[in-house]
């Protein structure tokens, strides 16, 4: 791409000087990003010509302003030059900073990285939720061991930063930290944000990221079926940990809440519904995105067997809900306790919701509201997974149907 480059120079008649002059201004402009400064003169503004952006006239102090002028231009083409034949970055800023000789910034990725993740950090409950900086927290650590790994260095100029940086740190996601490609893809994407950042800072002249191709893998989200849930609300389980972690695990199954989200319920997030029944009303800590949810008869009955467990009393919470790991490391004991043939986490029982719901017919409009997404075309996965049931489901009984042998008809 054909970089645009300009010079301008200007008045600022909001800026009037109290001998009655107004001063003079340089705008340069790459690619649409602008950098003013002044040009260290004053005109009086009725003998300013603003199409061609000259003084007006032909006295000896015009002549000689509009000499400063022309110079001051031919200054600043030679220091779009110089970073150009320098092989640096070439912005408006860095043009401005090179003629008026300040030093040029020198970021590393880590830094900027560093400096994006301090912003949101800083943002927690303003937009941005503790589990995004957390994401970008570990973005953050896979970037700065892919550096020591690849480049045997504590950090990366973001002059240094190229295709094929961002090819190699995808690659060493994939092998040496076995990261699987969805998630790799969700790496690489904050990076590509905390590049974005650098480009929009002048820092950077351009983002490398944007020629690194990304296709995330179909993944066929597991759930279980009404049968096996049922399993789940009927064992006899005897140890009162993995009985209370499988009642968490069935709640989720019943209401489609997230792990962090069923962790952070309180007692007054129960409240009568439209219809006068009990419903949850809170709001997904991921998305911000406000969830009504109507209770299921055996969701309630969890809510008063655990309205006076000491857990849930000295946390405020509606249910005595465990730390993610410990959950899903207990949720595998109470797969084997089950005969469940499946891996149980907190995540698949809001699948399981899902899949429970369109199964029924409820209208994935209203599924989707009731998973509190942004966007339908997130629940429309779940739409997939269901015709994949119904394929698996018929195809037995059609290969075992009568069939009719072909005849011509007269």
């Amino acid at each position: 791409m054909k970089n645009t480059f300009s010079i301008l120079f200007y008045i600022r008649t909001s800026k009037k000087k109290t001998d009655g002059t107004t001063p003079i201004y340089v705008r340069v402009t790459i690619n649409g990003k602008r950098s003013d400064f002044s040009a260290k003169r004053s005109i009086d503004a009725s003998k300013w010509n603003k199409s061609k952006a000259r003084a007006k006239g032909t006295n000896e102090n015009v002549r000689r302003l509009n000499t400063y002028l022309d110079t001051l231009k031919q200054k600043l083409y030679d220091s779009h030059q110089h970073l150009l034949n320098k092989g640096k970055v070439v912005s408006a800023k860095a043009i401005t900073n090179h003629y008026l000789g300040k030093s040029e910034e020198k970021k590393t990725i880590l830094e900027v990285f560093k400096l994006h993740n301090d912003n949101i950090t800083a943002l927690i409950g303003k937009g941005y939720a503790k589990s995004t900086i957390t994401k970008y927290n570990t973005t953050y650590s896979h970037l700065k061991s892919f550096i020591k790994h690849k480049y045997k260095s504590d950090d990366l100029h973001l002059i240094q930063m190229s295709l094929s940086t961002i090819t190699d740190f995808d690659h060493y996601l994939k092998t040496v930290k076995g990261v699987g490609v969805n998630c790799t893809n969700k790496y690489l994407t904050h990076l590509n944000k905390v590049i974005n950042l650098a480009v929009d800072s002048d820092w950077l002249d351009k983002n490398p990221c944007l020629n690194h191709k990304m296709k995330n893998e179909t993944v066929t989200k597991d759930y279980l079926s009404e049968l096996e849930i049922q399993l789940l609300i009927d064992k006899d389980i005897t140890n009162n940990r993995l009985s209370q972690v499988r009642d968490v695990f069935i709640f989720c199954c019943l209401t489609g809440l997230s792990f962090i989200d069923v962790k952070k319920l309180t007692p007054v997030d129960v409240k009568k519904g439209i219809d006068r029944k009990q419903w949850i009303y809170t709001s997904r800590q991921k998305t911000g995105t406000k969830t009504n949810i109507p209770l299921f008869p055996h969701a309630l009955t969890l809510i008063e067997i655990y309205k006076n467990h000491p857990e849930a009393v000295n946390r405020g919470t509606l249910l005595p809900v465990l730390s993610n790991q410990k959950m899903n490391s207990y949720l595998k004991e109470v797969a084997v306790i089950c005969n469940i043939n499946k891996h149980l986490t907190m995540h698949l029982a809001r699948h399981t919701f899902a899949t429970y719901l369109l199964t029924k017919n409820v209208p994935i409009e209203s599924v989707s509201k009731l998973l509190g997404h942004k966007s339908l075309k997130t629940t429309q996965i779940y739409a997939k997974v269901i015709d994949s049931k119904v394929a698996d489901d018929i195809g037995s009984i059609i290969d075992d149907a009568p069939t009719l042998s072909l005849r011509k008809v007269s």
